[in-house]
């Protein structure tokens, strides 16, 4: 004998099947909620001299800072990272937004991602982005940041960001040459201005302290 659903249950199992896509959208699209905070200024940035080191995986990492560093953003987007020798000195990647992008993210349906140590993003329709100016205000009012904690405290801290989150960030912005017993090298080289687009324009950040403000 055929065994028939009932309505109810099917509109029960409908409306689960919604809840659980939400909410496993919202876990994987860097966790948090979507927000948008007016107010926030452009990163300050001043020259700086100094150096750190760091060993990771087997490798001494030179970290040279190029200038000090200071944002206060919305975080519109996190990844984690766990691989190779990147992986190990900078842990986290945040996309972070500011002026108008940060004050508009909550009411403009950005569709931000990151992965590959990348961040992009895009909208359904160019108008929608007439509160902000236009592609270049977004581009040069976000960016995409790898985090390199000083220390454990700071890792800690950076760990539990999250997308919506109001963070201030104190630090470096620095390049990084490193090598291991064996003769192998890593490099990454930081930005230094926020209006660059593409390869090498991330900002690569030697963080002495994170806030997560709320």
């Amino acid at each position: 004998m055929e065994r028939r659903i009932k309505p109810g249950k099917i509109i029960f199992l409908t409306l689960l099947t919604i809840v659980v896509g939400v909410l496993a959208y919202r876990f994987i699209e860097g966790r948090g909620v979507r927000r948008g905070i007016k107010g926030l200024s452009e990163p300050v940035q001043t020259e700086a001299e100094g150096s750190a080191k760091k060993f990771v995986n087997g490798y001494e990492a030179d970290i040279t800072f190029k200038a000090e560093y200071e944002i206060e953003a919305l975080v519109v987007h996190t990844k984690r990272y766990d691989s190779n020798v990147s992986g190990a000195l900078a842990p986290v990647d945040l996309a972070l937004a500011w002026g108008k992008t940060a004050e508009y993210n909550d009411r403009i349906n950005f569709h931000w991602s990151q992965s590959g140590r990348w961040y992009s993003w895009h909208v359904n329709d160019l108008d929608e982005l007439i509160p902000v100016g236009d592609v270049e205000n977004v581009e040069k009012s976000s960016s995409n940041n790898h985090i390199i904690p000083a220390d454990n405290n700071v890792k800690n801290t950076v760990l539990k960001i999250r997308r919506g989150d109001r963070v201030k960030l104190k630090g470096y912005l620095v390049d990084v040459d490193a090598s291991d017993s064996s003769g192998n090298t890593f490099t990454w080289n930081s930005s230094t201005t926020r209006t660059d687009t593409g390869d090498g324009s991330c900002e690569l950040i030697y963080v002495t302290e994170a806030q997560i403000v709320k």
